[in-house]
């Protein structure tokens, strides 16, 4: 069950094998369309304004620049790229687009706050040489999840074991060398935020994620390592484990240097969300209401991860074509 505890299969968006995309699911079948015009390899500069109407976006697609009318922009480039479009198109924290020289559209102080993820650590083990060491086997398969002690928050943390370790983690290209166990936050209590650095849309935003400056998330993380140690400890594993890389036993003498080493290595899981909320006008921090619409603004709506409040406990994969659906059955009843 979705809000199952304890360990069991996790749910993959994968039909026979292959991740499900929005390309294979919902692009696909419709490119065949009359109505529909698939414009790749193309950057969208801003939103244009007629007031507070959006009317259009102007595009640079093969060294051009070209501007594009229509009745009604949705804007679905994720958590990261929908803010940053926005703030460059004069939607956010009115003082941070003046220190850019943006004119401001339309003050809204939520846009690039409210950065949720699912941080994370991994707990690296290299196992014996006889053991399998295959790229083709399946990645991720089951999980535990569980509430941190003390935690007020249900199924708010989870431990997945991985095959194929790197020494370096996901980004490291060498041959795997084991397994980890990854110990995650999937309610976490801190928020991070995502600003401009420059109008130029080639330039990427400083993103900062605060992992793990809310006291409550250092605690439950570091309950998660432990107990991923107590695990990897089991008379079971010692047939295929060769030895734990990380974190090392120093890193363990104490909780203040198991902090440090978390602090050190916690990361991504790559379910950014939230830097465009959902809320009602009343809340200072919400960019969007319940029907995508932007606030103070018209004909404009955001529709992506961005849009969810706090990070959901799961991959965020699904949910965000839950919410493609969600509002498109909003626009077809005019709302």
């Amino acid at each position: 069950a979705p809000d199952a505890s304890g360990v069991g299969p996790l749910a993959h968006n994968n039909v026979d094998g292959i991740r499900w995309s929005t390309n294979l699911g919902y692009l696909n079948p419709a490119r065949g369309r009359a109505n529909l015009t698939i414009q790749a390899d193309s950057l969208v500069h801003r939103i244009l304004f007629e007031g507070s109407r959006a009317v259009g976006v102007l595009v640079e697609h093969g060294g051009e620049l070209q501007t594009i009318y229509a009745d009604e922009i949705i804007v679905s480039a994720g958590a990261i790229a929908s803010p940053q479009l926005l703030l460059r198109s004069g939607i956010g924290p009115a003082d941070d687009l003046r220190n850019l020289d943006i004119p401001v559209v339309q003050h809204l102080p939520g846009v690039g706050q409210n950065l949720r993820d699912h941080p994370q650590v991994m707990v690296t083990v290299r196992t014996k040489a006889e053991q399998p060491r295959d790229w083709r086997m399946p990645r991720l398969n089951t999980a535990l999840t569980y509430t941190a002690s003390g935690s007020h928050l249900r199924n708010d943390m989870i431990l997945i074991p991985c095959s194929n370790a790197m020494t370096d983690g996901v980004n490291d290209d060498s041959p795997p060398i084991g397994f980890w166990i990854v110990p995650s936050i999937y309610l976490a209590a801190g928020a991070g935020t995502l600003r401009l650095t420059s109008t130029d849309p080639h330039v990427q935003p400083a993103l900062d994620y605060n992992y793990l400056v809310e006291p409550f998330d250092l605690v439950r993380l570091r309950e998660g390592v432990r107990m991923t140690i107590d695990l990897l400890n089991h008379a079971a594993f010692a047939e295929i484990i060769e030895a734990r890389v990380a974190p090392a036993d120093a890193d363990l003498t104490t909780d203040a240097a198991l902090d440090q080493w978390m602090l050190r290595t916690v990361t991504t899981s790559h379910h950014s969300s939230g830097t465009c909320k959902m809320g009602p006008a009343a809340d200072n921090m919400a960019v969007v209401d319940q029907f995508g619409n932007v606030h103070g603004i018209d004909n404009l709506r955001v529709v992506d991860a961005s849009i969810m409040p706090d990070c959901i406990r799961a991959n965020t994969n699904v949910t965000s074509m839950v919410i493609g659906e969600r509002v498109a059955d909003f626009i077809q009843q005019g709302l």
